[in-house]
């Protein structure tokens, strides 16, 4: 029996850390389809949906960039909006992102088995989705359990080679005009389509940037995490939002702005591997399908990592079984972690299949939306825990108008989607994402003793405290005040006096915090103790 351990090894470099950010948004896998399903709700503004989604993103990023400058957790938000709004909050946020995570997993295995359909198709093979997609997953389950450099690096190559693909059918169909043989400004025009439509559509621009922050459970798996991480974020997400409106804006002028294109264009279920075939033959669109598939086999490898480290983190605090938070001692991959969150995606994708009229794309659709309202709950609650961390601090001052435009903006798309009540089955999906939500807060309040585990836990890695992490920064300073006043007193004994707090995830920017192992506090009384009874001393004589 392998023996378990209960932390990650620290192996990736920047480029690979950008690449789970990458490989979990699946660029390709989101371009051959998320635009039709946009298409379908907002005609030809397609690219208009993607840009804001972008703005919006980028927003919302700031906060998570940050963040992963004074903290590097495997679990993301859980412990980012545990230090910044305490345990029960951190673990909320956790919760939801995990959901978010099985979401995308299921939808993307889903995906693989749509795309790898339209592949074989071309090849005169015809085969089910749901076989396709059950293969995909068992192999993205030993894939994820190997080390997570094996992950990283297939799903930089993978999502390398597709994008490269969907890049040259792009630039032929804006060199050749597109279907009318001019290129126009009004995919960018809302042209009739209340505001609400375009907040709709845009869900489909979340879905593809979603898990832009993925790179974040990377935190103790990445060298030099407080540079290498927010580097990824950024990066990962502006660089995936100019190709999301350059490939949108390309189809939607492929297929024509006119209401039999728009029609085409948003019935399609491999819109990419139509307009290669439209424009540039068959054999383009067989590599655009496989392209395709690749994709969304790199999003469901890199969702299923990034849920299991945040399964990891909860379980290594205690929610459920400490062995959830272990890891294996040949891999050092959170196996358990994996094994859970890929048995989860097996039992959804299998129940849902037996639903009517349902294939693949539809599948992937109806679960990725319900993962987006859970992550715009996570990046509302995100960017309310920056806000009241980096101002409470000052380190933000005119920095918060930044993450009060991501939440009036997140807030906006999430209303858009409740209201007006959307058509069947889509009405139903927020009420999913509210179950889901309402489990999570179940295991609150049922369970204190794990809200007080979890707040000694950020304690103790992170060096501060949760809702009076402000009382302890502020502990801090004055002790230093202290150190330096007793050395410059006596001389003699500094070394021994210094009173030196350090945590290894603590706040870089600002004064650095550092604990001095076991001592910290008391070492300090001992210190002004000692000064007290040399005065006594000085003062008798």
């Amino acid at each position: 029996m392998q023996k378990e351990k209960a932390t990650l090894r620290n192996q990736l470099s920047l480029i690979e850390a950008i690449a789970l950010s990458i490989g979990i948004m699946a660029p390709t896998a989101a371009m051959a389809l998320n635009g039709s399903l946009a298409a379908a709700t907002t005609g030809s503004a397609v690219p208009l949906a993607f840009l804001l989604a972008t703005i919006t993103v980028g927003l919302a990023s700031f906060s998570f960039i940050y963040f992963s400058r004074y903290f590097a957790h495997s679990g993301s938000v859980y412990a980012f909006n545990g230090v910044a709004l305490g345990a029960r909050v951190g673990f909320f946020s956790g919760w939801a992102l995990l959901g978010t995570y099985i979401a995308f997993t299921c939808a993307s295995m889903a995906e693989v088995g749509n795309f790898a359909q339209a592949f074989l198709a071309d090849l005169n093979i015809s085969v089910d989705w749901l076989p396709l997609a059950l293969v995909a997953g068992i192999i993205i389950w030993v894939c994820a359990y190997c080390v997570i450099t094996l992950s990283t690096r297939l799903t930089l190559i993978l999502e390398g080679i597709s994008v490269l693909l969907i890049v040259i059918v792009a630039v032929v169909i804006l060199s050749r005009g597109g279907a009318s043989g001019h290129l126009s400004v009004e995919p960018f025009i809302p042209s009739g389509q209340p505001l609400s439509n375009i907040g709709l559509a845009a869900v489909f621009g979340f879905l593809s940037f979603a898990g832009f922050e993925g790179a974040a459970t990377l935190g103790e798996e990445t060298r030099n995490p407080r540079r290498n991480i927010p580097l990824a974020i950024l990066t990962a997400a502006l660089g995936t939002g100019i190709f999301y409106v350059a490939v949108t804006y390309a189809q939607t002028v492929g297929f024509g702005t006119d209401a039999a294109g728009i029609n085409a264009f948003a019935t399609s279920t491999a819109p990419l591997g139509d307009l290669s075939k439209r424009y540039m033959g068959n054999p383009m669109s067989t590599a655009i399908n496989f392209g395709a598939t690749i994709s969304a086999f790199a999003s469901a490898l890199g969702t299923a990592n990034a849920a299991a480290r945040i399964l990891f983190a909860m379980g290594r605090d205690g929610f459920i079984s400490k062995r959830i938070g272990t890891t294996s001692s040949r891999t050092s991959s959170p196996a358990i972690a994996v094994g859970i969150v890929m048995i989860i995606a097996f039992i959804v994708d299998l129940l849902w299949s037996r639903v009517p009229d349902i294939n693949g794309a539809s599948l992937f659709g109806y679960a990725g939306t319900i993962g987006v309202f859970l992550i715009l709950v996570t990046y509302i609650l995100t960017n309310i825990g920056a806000i009241r961390f980096f101002v409470t601090r000052r380190i933000w001052t005119w920095h918060c108008i930044i993450p009060v435009l991501a939440i009036v903006a997140l807030g906006y798309t999430l209303y858009s989607n409740l209201y007006p009540i959307p058509a069947p089955p889509s009405n139903y999906f927020p009420y999913v994402a509210l179950a889901w939500l309402v489990i999570g807060l179940v295991f609150i309040f049922a369970n204190p003793a794990l809200v007080k585990r979890i707040g000694l836990s950020f304690e103790k890695s992170e060096g501060l405290s949760l809702e009076n992490s402000d009382t302890k920064v502020s502990s801090v300073k004055s002790e230093e005040a202290a150190t330096t006043e007793t050395s410059v007193d006596d001389k003699e004994s500094e070394d021994e006096k210094k009173v030196v707090v350090t945590t290894s995830k603590a706040i870089p920017s600002t004064k650095k915090i550092v604990t001095n192992t076991k001592n910290g506090s008391s070492s300090a009384q001992r210190n002004r103790n000692k000064q007290k009874s040399r005065k006594k001393q000085r003062n008798r004589r």
